[in-house]
């Protein structure tokens, strides 16, 4: 789908120089002299590299829609994930890269939605968040609970976070897929 330069907004996955890349921001730029433009920041898909590239608005870009299907993660094997789609029972394998970062919430049942384009899987999104088990806590430093203080932590996964001094070893907290950050105790 053909999109207008100037309607380029962040999220959205064009077609640019052969390659895929996701807008990750936009500024719109009117200098003084001259046609306004879009001054666009996109990452490569596949490859994570970056490109800042401006479009005007009589220019015209290939919007692509990408696919998107829920798998349950099964389980990891070294640097492979197997996730089986939730209505064939189709299973795919794909590395640790495609997922990067967040592949270390991954638990056993867990859904998550695969991105894929003309067949092949490009990304994967986690749920926001996740109930992990605290395994390790500090000890809360006396004095430092008049300011928002936090200490460091570790989770069943090995995964170090920052938790605030009121919660100990062995409760279950709500953790940020994206970044690794604590976001309250989990209420069950």
């Amino acid at each position: 789908m053909k999109i207008n330069g100037n309607a380029i907004k962040v999220g959205n996955i064009v077609e640019h120089q052969g390659k895929l890349w996701r807008a990750v921001k936009t500024m719109h730029t009117q200098p003084g002299k001259g046609g306004a433009y879009l001054q666009v920041e996109l990452k490569d898909i596949r490859t994570g590299t970056k490109l800042n590239e401006r479009f005007r608005s009589s220019e015209t870009v290939e919007r692509v829609r990408l696919d998107e299907h829920e798998y349950s993660f099964l389980f990891a094997d070294g640097d492979d994930y197997t996730f089986m789609e939730q209505t064939t029972y189709e299973q795919i394998t794909l590395n640790a890269e495609l997922i990067g970062e967040p592949a270390v919430f991954l638990q056993e049942g867990m859904v998550v939605t695969v991105s894929s384009y003309e067949g092949s899987p490009i990304s994967v999104s986690l749920p926001e968040t996740v109930i992990m088990e605290l395994v390790e806590a500090d000890a809360v430093v006396k004095g430092q609970t008049a300011s928002s203080s936090y200490k460091p932590g570790k989770l069943e996964n090995g995964v170090r976070v920052m938790i605030p001094p009121h919660i100990a070893a062995g409760t279950r907290i709500v953790v940020n897929t994206s970044d690794a950050t604590y976001v309250e105790r989990a209420k069950d």
